[in-house]
């Protein structure tokens, strides 16, 4: 049911102390009469003045930005990016911060989930509270990394590109994105009209020289001819969702782990030019495969955990791969060929997994999405008796919550290592690494 319009609260102004940091790039504050505000564009102990932009007098909790800072905490700095800040582009959520300070707030972020939906301290889970850099990112306060590999530009109805404001689908027209990376930014998408097009996602590939766009029309537009100052390929989204080729490759070709991926139609990939080799490591020094272990991948994408595993296990070990998505599926095919004892499925994880016969293993690695695997495919998982278990996460309340199922199942966490491979944003990647729970440390 709507709030009738004379309880809005859009619009009013509080003056606040900033508390602590929340998940989601915000951090919490109170009026005097108690009411919840998640605020934006603050950093935890300053003094702001916030102007509401979600909520009602019945609302649980209001969501609003602060538009004045009384008190300016230690770690705020200057916005580098034109375009951030209230009612601006909603990419973003930390560009008022220092780069060492948003790393400690999304640690504080991660030690918050860990103990309310696991119980557990960073010491129990074997993480020394830090979230690390990617190699290179580490830059002077006021400047931005340009990392992102793959931007998705909204376009407005003037067909002007830009980025969605926050919780918006009102476009913020752009001339440039700081973080995108170098190989993004030279096609120069935003100097352009794309009239027609819902959006254009641009894609620079790791170790390799492609570049792709990737279209999608509004209903009934004609596609424009794409001329933009480096060469690129050029896919189409069609009504039905579907991807297909209009010229150059239909996939463009990473590199990670000393090999080169084939990802198609706009595939999954990690965003940050370091996280493939970044998480690859991770996940292997934390595994320690053996020759001969047997190996899971789930969620395995184009196949880079797999690829991985292959190397390590070697001609008499095997690795099963499931991936839901079909492109996926062939790019991960087309990648691990060459590895006999290698093999994927397409499907959802907790359907094909059942079906599979599979008993026990070695080794798992889980890269589920941002919702986690869920309760019932942990319990699966424990049950096959591996030695160690990697779980990738994008986001710490999916991992925190599956950390418990696991526990409950058996499994406790060896160690978690936390990487920063969105600069700028609230998001944030975690490895942890689980065993029996019979074990010692």
């Amino acid at each position: 049911m709507q709030n009738a319009p004379d309880s809005s609260l859009i619009g009013e102004e509080y003056e606040v102390e900033v508390g602590p940091v929340a998940h989601g790039g915000h951090c919490i504050a109170r009026t005097d009469e108690g009411r919840v505000l998640f605020v934006r564009h603050a950093l935890p102990g300053e003094k702001v003045v916030v102007r509401v932009t979600e909520g009602a007098e019945d609302s649980r909790f209001l969501r609003a930005d602060a538009v004045r800072v009384l008190e300016a905490s230690k770690d705020r700095v200057e916005a580098p990016c034109p375009y951030a800040g209230p009612g601006k582009c909603g990419g973003c959520d930390w560009q008022h911060a220092k780069p060492g300070a948003q790393r400690r707030l999304k640690g504080e972020v991660v030690a918050e989930q860990l103990q309310r939906l696991a119980g557990l301290t960073p010491e129990e889970a074997g993480w020394d509270g830090t979230v690390m850099p990617a190699e290179g990112d580490k830059v002077p306060a006021g400047e931005v990394p340009a990392w992102r590999t793959r931007v998705q530009y909204a376009v407005d109805a003037e067909g002007r590109a830009g980025l969605r404001k926050h919780r918006s689908h009102e476009v913020q027209p752009i001339d440039r994105c700081l973080i995108a990376a170098p190989g993004v930014s030279e096609l120069g998408i935003e100097k352009r009209s794309w009239e027609g097009m819902a959006s254009v996602d641009a894609i620079a590939a790791t170790g390799s020289q492609d570049r792709q766009v990737v279209l999608t029309p509004r209903p009934g537009a004609r596609l424009p001819i794409v001329e933009l100052d480096r060469p690129v390929s050029v896919l189409r989204v069609a009504e039905d969702g579907g991807v297909h080729r209009v010229h150059g490759r239909p996939f463009v070709r990473e590199r990670a782990d000393d090999r080169t991926y084939r990802v198609g139609n706009g595939g999954f990939w990690q965003v940050h030019p370091k996280a493939a080799d970044t998480l690859v490591r991770a996940v292997m020094q934390g595994l320690l495969p053996r020759k001969g272990d047997t190996a899971l991948d789930l969620y395995c994408g184009a196949g880079l955990f797999a690829g991985a595993l292959a190397d390590r296990v070697g001609d008499k070990g095997a690795v099963l791969g499931i991936e839901s998505g079909k492109r996926a599926v062939e790019d991960a095919r087309h990648n691990l060929e060459h590895f006999e004892r290698v093999r994927i499925e397409q499907g959802k994880v907790d359907q094909i997994l059942p079906r599979t016969g599979i008993t026990d293993v070695d080794l798992i690695v889980l890269d589920p999405p941002r919702a986690g695997a869920g309760k019932q495919t942990v319990k699966h998982l424990a049950g096959l008796g591996a030695r160690r278990i990697a779980y990738v996460a994008c986001d710490p309340a999916a991992l925190a919550r599956d950390i418990a199922y696991f526990r409950d199942a058996g499994y406790r966490v060896r160690t978690l290592r936390a990487f920063d491979l969105f600069p700028m944003t609230h998001h944030v990647e975690c490895v942890a690494i689980l065993e029996p729970a019979e074990k010692g440390r």
